[in-house]
């Protein structure tokens, strides 16, 4: 398979120099480019060009190129040059500007030189297939410590959450009925489940959010750098004032001790990603996997599968489209009211607060009173509320999104006794700003909702 790519590329790079007569950089780089793409495809890794890279420095530097891992973290990089450049000078060049130096491949279609842990490891001619083949073997069979490590807490972690989730459960359930203090909470807190989420909800449901409650909260403090993110999200703050009657102190750190590892590697593998896009994705990748191993049933039957970033912006300039020739209206025009029912992850919300950039004034508006979203599912919810506050802090600085609301849409029966900006009062909530959040909601005359539906399996509930 090797020999054969290389041999496309060697046929590519001839044809692009004869039909278009250069060996320009922008031109004749493109061999090399298909070349790493559809090497890194048969490796399950992905190409992403000029991929944005923060230096030491805190600058921006952009590569022609950097292959990813799954969890959005780079494996190396690649950078193209001019034939009539010198390499070795450019080499130097780049590296005074901060480019990454654990493992990249210049090239100027002539000769290609690898660069790992800062050290020249090898350089050969562009057109050797034996030598052009045990470089791209070097470069493709590095791994960082930091991937290693994260494979291996991974792994780890298979082994030691079924003892800390017996651990958690025994522990809820002895406080349940010796802690006069928990029982009470815990009582309540299922009641104002059951009056705003859905009233099926069991206090089983509600021990499990806990759990995950307390299993993710260094999670999403070690992607983000958000350690407050529990202390200040309206659902959190509740479900951390539950855990504080009763899993604080030594008890807590001992129960948790035996998944420090895993968090430490999940921070050393977060700190290889540089754009908050790539964190994004990320912490997505990381809450699937979370998912899948703390309940596979629960991960299929929910779905735990996500509609692609490609597809949500198509869909989102699809429907800008259609919203201003039927309607006049662009989605970021006044009056224009967003639901995404089922956020998920955030993917629309974020891409939407993309698709308003360049425009503060009205993206302001928007973020603040007319793009709206639901989730019931308490690890999607936590990630979808950072995604999107994050995203918009990308942009304009950070403000709180009062528009996002734990609560399962279909179930919201409120909505349905709505008239004229009047209804009934819920009698209670996750938290009282959740259910002003759902009131504000439901007073609103939403013009778009937008849900994909991603179905593997006739019974399986659609998520994005």
């Amino acid at each position: 398979m090797s020999q054969l790519l290389i041999q496309h590329y060697l046929n590519e790079l001839l044809t692009l120099r004869r039909v278009s007569g250069t060996s320009r950089e922008s031109v004749v780089r493109e061999a090399f480019k298909t070349l790493l793409k559809e090497w890194g495809k048969s490796r399950d890794l992905t190409f992403v060009p000029e991929y944005e890279y923060t230096t030491a420095q805190k600058s921006r530097v952009y590569p022609d190129g950097a292959i990813l891992h799954a969890l959005r973290v780079p494996l190396g990089y690649w950078e193209a040059k001019d034939e009539e450049d010198n390499l070795d000078q450019e080499i130097e060049r780049k590296f005074r500007k901060g480019y990454p130096q654990d493992n990249i491949i210049f090239e100027d279609s002539r000769e290609a030189i690898l660069i790992q842990n800062k050290q020249h490891v090898m350089r050969c001619n562009a057109d050797d297939p034996v030598q052009l083949q045990k470089l791209l073997n070097l470069f493709f069979g590095y791994e960082r410590a930091e991937i290693s490590d994260f494979r291996k807490a991974v792994d780890q972690f298979k082994t030691d959450l079924p003892d800390v989730l017996k651990s958690l459960r025994n522990m809820i359930e002895r406080a349940e009925r010796d802690n006069q203090k928990f029982g009470d909470a815990s009582l309540r807190f299922l009641k104002h489940a059951q009056d705003t989420i859905n009233p099926s909800v069991t206090a089983a449901d509600v021990r499990e959010m806990l759990i995950q409650h307390i299993l993710t909260e260094e999670i999403f403090s070690q992607v983000f750098d958000n350690a407050d993110f529990h202390h200040q999200n309206n659902v959190a703050k509740e479900l951390y004032g539950l855990e504080n009657t009763f899993f604080t102190g030594k008890v807590k750190h001992d129960t948790m001790a035996i998944l420090r590892p895993y968090y430490a590697a999940i921070k050393s593998a977060a700190a290889l990603v540089n754009s908050h896009h790539e964190k994004q994705s990320f912490l997505k990748i990381i809450y699937k996997n979370f998912y899948k191993i703390y309940n596979k049933k629960a991960a299929d039957r929910l779905g735990v599968v996500y509609t692609p970033n490609e597809i949500v912006r198509f869909m989102i300039e699809s429907t800008d489209w259609l919203c201003q020739k039927h309607f006049g209206k662009r989605l970021i025009d006044e009056y224009v009211e967003i639901l995404d029912p089922a956020v998920g992850t955030g993917t629309f919300i974020t891409e939407l607060i993309e698709h308003f950039r360049g425009q503060p004034r009205r993206l302001l508006y928007k973020y603040q009173e007319e793009l709206h979203a639901n989730e019931v599912a308490i690890l999607p919810y936590y990630v979808a509320n950072l995604n999107i506050e994050a995203t918009y802090a990308a942009i304009s600085g950070y403000e709180e999104y009062q528009n996002l609301c734990f609560v399962d849409t279909l179930d919201n029966t409120a909505a349905l006794r709505t008239h004229r900006g009047q209804q009934t009062d819920l009698f209670g909530a996750v938290s009282e700003e959740n259910v002003a959040r759902i009131k504000r909601q439901n007073s609103k005359r939403i013009s778009i909702i937008m849900e994909p539906a991603i179905q593997r399996q006739p019974t399986q509930r659609k998520r994005k």
